[in-house]
């Protein structure tokens, strides 16, 4: 199902319920672009500390910004042994532009490309897409509204403005007190920015919002003071309702952080990253304070591709590159337990996803994260019960033996594989670095260096001295290869790195030590020797 704009005020009440009635939710998530074209100290590398690589990503999570939200809502049946139904939703959104808020935000050409691949349909982001906002974006909003400082910004709503005051104002040359038009095509928050000019520049006209537009009244005076001090009409409540239709998808996103239901991606990190800095607040320049917001906001995370990287090759399954693959794989003969797994149904109105594979849509692929939840868990409790059946499988066992993996987050291309949200991260178990010692190649370069052992392995290279470089893989078997493929080379040697006998650092600090040294020694056996 696809929610835009038009329609995501009549389907929150739903949603909510939905939420509030789930035993979790599978999140997926697309976005205008993944990396800014970082390069030198700023690119990604498997030497980072995941300090490191929070603050390199929290720039291209500021540059690029979200068009499509994919919830799939998972809950179990009631009365039906280990059945569930998926409420699977696309969410198209768009940044807000009202009063002040006007965001900037870019396209990567190959995001672009990627969507267009898999049929993303553009003109509902960008023309019909659903507002949001964060706290801080809120807070500003809130005070120029309240405030009566509030002014139509951006160019093109004022060109919009202008075209529909006019409208009103020739048809009201015309018109008699009773008389009413209506402005259609206008919808959602909008509309109300369009009644809030029109009140303000025409004393003797009332406006409402109807299902086919906004309706313009003549009035007297004395009759639009009374409608004005309505109950329903007051100033203070009706600029509560301009706010709350301009929050717009924040206002479900405050609803699912309220509920505090297990939330379950696939390489999550990266929508994590968006979540905070376009629904909460802009990520902090603290790698920690990050990692403490995300808790609170959702205190059980569980990445999908964690749990499956950890057991695949202890299950001997065929190796996989994607979320769809791991999601055939379990529901094929491969999977001891694909005859006694859970039953998993989609919704009346999501069965399209139950015909056919939509790789890349949003709400498809949360539907992906949350089935495979479901399949690798219930595997998982057949093992602790010794391949016995177990009788009536409910949710609360399965997030049991999920316990290890929870809150553990894959991180692509760090210092180390995974992020913790609860506690102190883990040590790394990448491969050993190694150091390549040039000779008689002078000056040469880290892209040199990365072109020479790209035919053999893939390694993250690192300048150390003028002649030395640091080579780090995520495969302990290129790390070897490397090291045995070098052993004799007449310009590049390579060697484990031993931080106490490479690091220029330790190496000027022992020089330092062994000059003073030897002055000292020297001063005093010349003063020994002197009458």
């Amino acid at each position: 199902m696809d929610v835009c704009a038009d329609d995501f005020e009549q389907t929150l009440p739903l949603l909510q319920k939905l939420v509030l009635d789930a035993d979790f939710v599978g999140l997926d998530i697309e976005f205008t672009g993944l990396r800014s074209n970082l390069c030198g100290p700023q690119q990604i590398s498997l030497f980072d500390l995941p300090s490191e690589w929070y603050l390199k990503t929290r720039q291209s999570v500021q540059q690029f910004t979200i068009c499509q939200i994919g919830l799939s809502v998972f809950s179990s049946v009631e009365g039906e042994s280990n059945k569930y139904v998926a409420h699977s939703c696309n969410f198209f959104l768009f940044p807000t532009t009202f009063g002040i808020l006007d965001s900037e935000f870019s396209f990567q050409a190959s995001s672009v490309q990627f969507l267009n691949q898999y049929g993303f349909n553009y003109n509902k982001f960008l023309k019909n897409g659903i507002p949001y906002m964060n706290e801080e974006q809120e807070k500003k909003i809130k005070h120029s509204i309240l405030t009566g400082n509030w002014r139509v910004r951006s160019s093109l709503d004022k060109d919009q403005i202008k075209v529909v005051i006019d409208e009103v104002t020739r048809w009201l040359d015309l018109a008699e007190e009773g008389d009413w038009m209506t402005l259609p095509g206008i919808a959602g928050f909008q509309a109300f920015e369009v009644q809030l000019v029109l009140r303000q520049a025409l004393p003797n006209i009332w406006t409402e919002l109807k299902e086919k537009g906004v309706v313009v009244k003549k009035v007297s005076r004395q009759h639009r003071w009374y409608l004005e001090h309505a109950s329903c009409e007051r100033a203070s409540c009706w600029k509560e309702q301009i706010l709350l239709s301009a929050k717009g998808f924040s206002v479900f996103f405050q609803m699912l952080v309220k509920a505090q239901k297990p939330l379950v991606g696939h390489n999550m990190m990266m929508d994590l990253l968006h979540l905070h800095e376009k629904f909460f607040r802009p990520l902090p320049e603290s790698y920690d304070q990050f990692k403490q917001n995300i808790h609170n906001l959702f205190p059980v995370l569980i990445d999908t591709k964690n749990v499956t990287k950890d057991i695949w090759k202890e299950l001997h399954f065929p190796r996989v590159s994607n979320l769809s693959e791991v999601y055939d794989v379990l529901n094929s003969n491969l999977n001891p337990t694909k005859n006694s797994g859970p039953v998993i149904v989609h919704a009346s109105k999501c069965e399209r996803y139950a015909k056919t594979k939509c790789p890349h849509e949003a709400a498809y692929d949360a539907f992906l994260c949350g089935s495979v939840l479901l399949k690798v868990a219930h595997l998982l409790l057949q093992r602790v019960h010794s391949n016995a059946p177990v009788p009536e499988p409910s949710f609360p066992q399965y997030l049991g033996v999920l316990t290890p993996y929870v809150n553990q987050v894959n991180l692509i291309r760090a210092g180390v594989p995974k992020i913790n949200f609860s506690g102190p991260d883990y040590p790394s178990v990448r491969p050993p670095i190694l150091i390549v010692s040039i000779r008689r190649w002078p000056g040469v370069s880290e892209q040199q260096v990365y072109c020479e052992f790209q035919n053999l392995c893939k390694f993250d290279v690192r300048r150390l001295t003028r002649n030395q470089f640091l080579l780090l893989t995520n495969k302990f078997k290129d790390a070897r290869s490397v090291l045995k493929e070098y052993r004799c080379h007449p310009t590049l040697q390579v060697s484990l790195y031993r931080y106490w006998r490479h690091s220029p650092t330790i190496t000027c600090v022992l020089q330092v030590c062994s000059a003073v040294t030897t002055w000292a020694l020297l001063a005093f056996f010349l003063g020994r020797a002197s009458p």
